[in-house]
């Protein structure tokens, strides 16, 4: 998506360790026009899919969930990343690894807002190694859901996690695929 790949070239920071920071548009600021944009490509991608529910991972996954869903005209659902006093005790969980944080935690979804009746699009901002895709996936089927696909803003092709999912089966369609990038060279879209 030319739109969100000149953005990414224009305010997006590469900084050691790959880490790509674009918080001051996507995942901390937010431009909403194109979060817009963003979801409504993504939800073009998966129209006719008879999507039920959007789910992306808490917490800069959200907003771009929301765009997505208002498209489709359905929920969107996060997974919360921690337990909290208002979620009853019948949860989805699995596991993931956070590349951002450097830490593994527990995906949750209450059993009350996902079921064997579902259609899911799973949605995210980032994609690199697939772990936290591969927990909300993990989720779906142990909720019994089918699984659309997943929209992703930005995939960090040569980590190789988009990969990993397509060979298993996942249709993964991410909007910028980022063949490398580095702090003296910059970013180099496939």
């Amino acid at each position: 998506m030319q739109l969100l790949e000149e953005r990414i070239l224009r305010d997006g920071k590469v900084f050691p360790d790959d880490v790509l920071k674009v918080d001051s548009f996507l995942n901390h600021q937010l431009d909403t026009a194109l979060l817009d944009a963003v979801g409504t490509e993504i939800a073009a991608r998966f129209a006719g899919t008879g999507v039920t529910k959007v789910l992306t991972a808490e917490a800069s996954g959200i907003a771009l969930a929301c765009f997505v869903s208002l498209h489709l005209g359905c929920p969107a659902l996060f997974a919360k990343k921690s337990r909290t006093s208002n979620i009853s005790s019948g949860v989805w969980s699995a596991e993931a690894h956070s590349y951002t944080h450097g830490n593994d935690y527990t995906m949750i979804v209450s059993k009350e807002y996902l079921g064997e009746n579902d259609v899911v699009l799973i949605v995210d901002d980032f994609l690199a190694n697939g772990s936290a895709l591969n927990a909300l996936w993990e989720i779906c089927k142990k909720a019994g859901a089918s699984v659309a696909g997943a929209g992703i803003a930005v995939e960090k092709v040569y980590q190789g996690g988009g990969d990993v999912l397509r060979d298993a089966g996942l249709r993964v369609e991410s909007m910028a695929r980022i063949a490398s990038m580095d702090t003296e060279d910059g970013i180099r879209f496939c």
